[in-house]
């Protein structure tokens, strides 16, 4: 049996609890921590996911809105098992971000590694700076008139 040896964790649990801070469920999701930054051509967001499974992992976008959903469920279960300390949060997380149209949705890239999911969202083709050529007025273009 495992033994608690701060007497202040304790109070912590019971303000999760009472809070709601904790598990969240599909109807009342927890949020999850994450870290957003341009990395050249395109925006990076970084989501803490430790100790969930990938294909717990569900990321939508409809049209400019990307939701990122994840369920962590309990490792040890089932019979003869009995549950002596539980203090790593469980159950559904989820994060909602309004893409800006200078965002190529369509081709969003996401790998999950460590505990981190990292989605890379490359700005589109329309949205870079580009140069402008100025070319010469045709002879049926306007004329400068004489004084």
């Amino acid at each position: 049996m495992l033994m608690r040896t701060d007497p202040f964790r304790e109070f912590d649990r019971l303000a999760q609890q009472l809070f709601a801070t904790g598990a969240g469920t599909w109807s009342k999701p927890s949020q999850m921590p994450m870290d957003a930054y341009r990395d050249g051509d395109a925006y990076v967001i970084a989501l803490d996911l430790p100790g969930v499974d990938p294909e717990a992992v569900d990321i939508d976008v409809e049209r400019n809105m990307l939701t990122v959903k994840a369920e962590r469920r309990p490792a040890a279960t089932g019979e003869g098992v009995q549950l002596e300390l539980s203090e790593r949060p469980m159950g559904v997380f989820s994060r909602q971000l309004v893409l800006a149209d200078s965002l190529d949705t369509e081709r969003i890239d996401a790998t999950y590694d460590a505990g981190v999911l990292t989605l890379r969202i490359p700005i589109a083709e329309r949205a870079k700076p580009r140069k402008i050529n100025v070319s010469r007025a045709t002879d049926g273009g306007p004329k400068q008139l004489s004084s």
